[in-house]
């Protein structure tokens, strides 16, 4: 079916607006990559799909990450038909996995056609605040209760605790009923995750992603037991990539919810299988772009659409670059929608 098409791969360097500040780190400028999928003699019609590897955190960010995705783009039939064979490189099997289905698609960015594709439909999203000092936190936080977000998620373990807990105790005040998400990117140590979780608690938390480093299954697996927060993996999943290995870290973790970032989780059908085994274990799920330009954030978001979801999703990403691909994705308060009437300008790509 996939033996005749051609593919081209190019970077591209997305700059942000302000300094995205973690627990982990912090970045000013992010390449990623994109995968044009098209039949030979037919530079028009192509389907476009982002590899957008997330340096430091994905688990195919390696030094021949240009060779493989050069591998691929020469055997594209090979990798068309069969996505699962880059199962080891989850960002680059998006990547296919969104062309291929651009492509089928007529090359117009319908990667799921649904009603929210139709423009008839909305998916509410909840506002991130990323980390900074207590004042420029305190300013975002304000911004996203003002938009009018009703589920706001804030980035800790980067400021002092206490000055966090300042501004936990300031959104209660400000916006009793608004559900608060905590994202500590691994920031908290087993041995002292349990006392700052307690106090957490206090501020009637939704849940919190990732309270310690990923990889301690023990240690994690007795926090999800005992903790008075509901605690969402994240990292967690990165790099287990078999049905069975996923099923012996939900076995000994147990987590009350999975956060799916296909980017990182290794696409569509890959993420699917997350949410299953998730399920058979009464464990909830949503999803989260990972710092992916428009084309990323698209594929993601009509793939969502298609899964009914019933709370609020992470995929709020499209408005920290300059530089970012216009496109018909619009967000009016806590609700991304996709306008059929907009257009997409992809800028000239230097391909390879």
């Amino acid at each position: 079916m996939h033996t005749t098409l051609k593919a081209d791969w190019c970077r591209y360097t997305l700059d942000f607006r302000f300094t995205a500040i973690t627990s982990r780190e912090r970045m000013d400028r992010k390449d990623t990559y994109y995968i044009k999928l098209c039949h030979p003699g037919s530079d028009t019609l192509c389907g476009l799909g982002e590899a957008g590897l997330f340096r430091g955190l994905s688990c195919d960010d390696r030094p021949d990450y240009e060779q493989k995705l050069a591998e691929v783009c020469g055997d594209i039939g090979r990798y068309a038909s069969d996505p699962s064979l880059l199962a080891d490189w989850p960002s680059i099997r998006f990547a296919v996995e969104t062309a291929v289905r651009d492509l089928a698609n007529g090359g117009r960015h319908i990667i799921f056609p649904s009603l929210w594709t139709a423009g008839e439909a909305a998916i509410t999203i909840n506002g991130l605040v990323w980390m900074g000092d207590r004042s420029l936190m305190s300013e975002r936080i304000a911004e996203k209760l003002a938009a009018g977000f009703s589920c706001v998620k804030v980035k800790i373990g980067g400021i002092d605790f206490d000055d966090e807990l300042s501004l936990l105790r300031f959104i209660r005040r400000e916006a009793p009923a608004v559900t608060l998400r905590l994202d500590a990117n691994g920031a908290f140590t087993p041995a002292d995750a349990p006392g700052k979780l307690r106090r957490l608690a206090e501020f009637d938390i939704h849940s919190i992603e990732q309270p310690i480093r990923a990889g301690q299954w023990e240690a994690m697996g007795r926090l999800c037991h005992t903790s008075p927060i509901p605690i969402a993996l994240d990292e967690e999943l990165i790099g287990i990539n078999t049905p069975g290995r996923k099923a012996a870290m939900l076995d000994a973790i147990r987590p009350q919810f999975i956060i799916l970032k296909p980017t990182l989780t290794g696409g569509f059908a890959a993420s699917e299988e997350w949410i299953r085994l998730a399920a058979e274990r009464g464990c909830g799920w949503w999803a989260t772009s990972a710092l992916e330009s428009n084309i990323g954030l698209n594929a993601i978001a009509q793939w969502v659409a298609t899964l009914s979801p019933s709370m609020p999703q992470g995929l709020g990403t499209g408005q920290l670059y300059h530089n970012n691909i216009p496109s018909p994705l619009t967000l009016d308060g806590d609700r991304l929608s996709y306008s059929p009437a907009g257009e997409w300008s992809i800028p000239p790509l230097q391909w390879q």
